[in-house]
């Protein structure tokens, strides 16, 4: 596989999004379970020093409320229940619960009576403390942990947190009591997580990677099904079709090239069929003329009737020839863009001008013409020879596929800012099946083959070309046996 290939760089594009997406994902689960249990710890450490500030205040209560207090001296009364608080707090402190706490208990003077640890843990926290006192309110200070990506790859901690709450002491004093909690329980459970959090990370990354890959493998499999049509159009060679199942755009997409195969194959087959009849009907002509160009080299000049056959038959053939070279290149300027041309004119006279012409081309059928009336006149702005070219095209077509006194009838009708024009006839009519390719270039429909009719297959296809550079619109309705309309639908002025 390349470097440079789609595959390749769709792989590391898959790749580096998973890793920031899931990346992203857990570290923002991580900080943000991490934070949860710094809360729940500093919560815990609350709820300890409430309940031991309420168990040292019961002792102190309970202990100079003893008889054996009152017996004794008032100048040693508040040592000895200082002395006596001491010695109890260790064992009411378990008996209530808080053995997960260090506490530390600072006299009047801060100075420290008692801890539950040998090593004081909070040793240099004399600022808080001194605030304590004086204010008598709760302080609290956090000892920092870890980093928070240090917690992320190694043993998570949350640090400590030391909260410092008055209390009342013997004789009416007031000491602090520092209470301390290390959240064991709560970095254990990020310690608990962090494994299958990390396992669930990479199986997410490595399932968005497959997913994306499965996707873009499947996209890239169309495109190289496009590339073999291509490559298939190429060569010539139009059987290859794209899979076109599902209602999507990849689906939209192979059906669309699909149609232009169909189309680009039944524009090869039109032309394989253009070769061949022009091949015979040039060769027809070509060999008249040089059949009657021989007799007429050989010994046909001096006979006065062989030699005008000859000239006749010469001259049939040359513009049978010129008609053929004039579609083609009717056709070649439609291709290159007409240049139109911005005349006011009377349509109706233009058209009984084309009938008269056309009536007269095809006499021998004594067919009966009907067009728009004189005393009706129908301007338009546009090209005149254009127009002409179109209704030329139409009245001709219609003239060849209807039989011996048969009728064409040409109608024209303004409606609103257009202009229709209808040719219709009562000829052999076009099967429903060649409706849609009637204006293809070199079609000829079998119909008109088996009718025996000349022609390219060229003149519809020049008619709605030049109306299509109108801005305008040429449509067919047809019933075999019955005959054809052509309507063609042009803008009153269209430059």
């Amino acid at each position: 596989m390349r470097i440079s290939s789609l595959r390749t760089l769709s792989l590391v594009v898959s790749i580096l999004f998973a890793v920031l997406v899931v990346g992203v994902i857990a570290l923002t689960s991580y900080a943000i379970i991490s934070d949860g249990m710094r809360v729940v710890a500093l919560g815990t450490t609350n709820e300890f020093a409430r309940t031991a500030a309420g168990v040292v205040g019961d002792q102190v209560a309970s202990i100079e409320s003893q008889r054996a207090m009152r017996s004794i001296a008032a100048t040693e009364r508040a040592s000895v229940a200082r002395d006596a608080l001491v010695s109890v707090l260790p064992i009411v402190m378990n008996r209530a619960g808080l053995g997960e706490a260090q506490f530390s208990l600072y006299g009047a003077d801060l100075e420290p009576l008692w801890s539950s640890t040998p090593a004081q843990v909070a040793t240099d926290q004399a600022a808080e403390r001194r605030e304590t006192q004086q204010t008598g309110r709760t302080t609290r200070t956090q000892l920092a942990g870890s980093a928070f990506l240090a917690g992320l790859i190694t043993k998570a901690s949350l640090g400590t947190a030391v909260v410092h709450v008055p209390v009342n002491l013997p004789g009416g004093q007031v000491g602090v009591l520092d209470v301390t909690y290390v959240p064991r329980t709560e970095q254990r459970v990020i310690d608990a997580i962090r494994i299958p959090m990390a396992a669930l990370a990479i199986s997410a990354m490595v399932l968005m990677i497959v997913l994306m890959q499965t996707s873009l493998l499947w996209v890239l499999s169309r495109v190289e099904n496009l590339r073999r049509a291509t490559d298939a159009i190429e060569a010539g060679r139009f059987d290859e079709r794209l899979p076109d199942a599902g209602d999507n755009e990849v689906g939209q997409l192979s059906r669309s090239i699909n149609k232009l195969i169909d189309r680009l194959q039944r524009r090869a087959e039109a032309q394989s069929r253009f070769v061949a009849d022009a091949s015979h009907e040039l060769a027809t002509p070509v060999a008249g003329i040089r059949g009657y160009t021989s007799i007429l080299q050989a010994w046909g000049a001096e006979d006065p009737t062989v030699r005008t056959e000859a000239v006749e038959a010469i001259d049939r053939e040359s513009r049978r020839m010129a008609r053929l070279t004039g579609d083609l290149l009717n056709l070649l300027h439609a291709d290159q863009g007409l240049v139109l041309k911005s005349e006011r004119f009377d349509l109706n006279a233009l058209v009984r001008g084309r009938i008269a012409a056309t009536a007269s081309r095809w006499i021998e059928k004594d067919l009966e013409y009907v067009g728009p009336v004189e005393e009706a006149p129908l301007f338009m702005v546009g090209d005149p020879d254009r127009v002409e070219d179109v209704v030329s095209i139409l009245l001709d077509n219609a003239s060849k596929y209807t039989r011996a006194r048969g009728s064409v009838a040409v109608s024209t009708r303004r409606k609103r800012d257009i202009l229709i024009v209808e040719v219709a006839d009562t000829g052999i009519g076009i099967p429903a099946e060649d409706l849609p390719r009637v204006f293809d270039r070199f079609y000829r429909s079998e119909a008109s083959r088996a009718a025996g009719e000349g022609g390219f297959g060229l003149g519809l296809a020049i008619a709605q070309s030049i109306v299509h550079s109108m801005g305008g619109e040429i449509l067919v309705d047809s019933v075999v046996g019955t005959g054809t309309t052509f309507t063609v639908i042009l803008p009153r002025g269209y430059v």
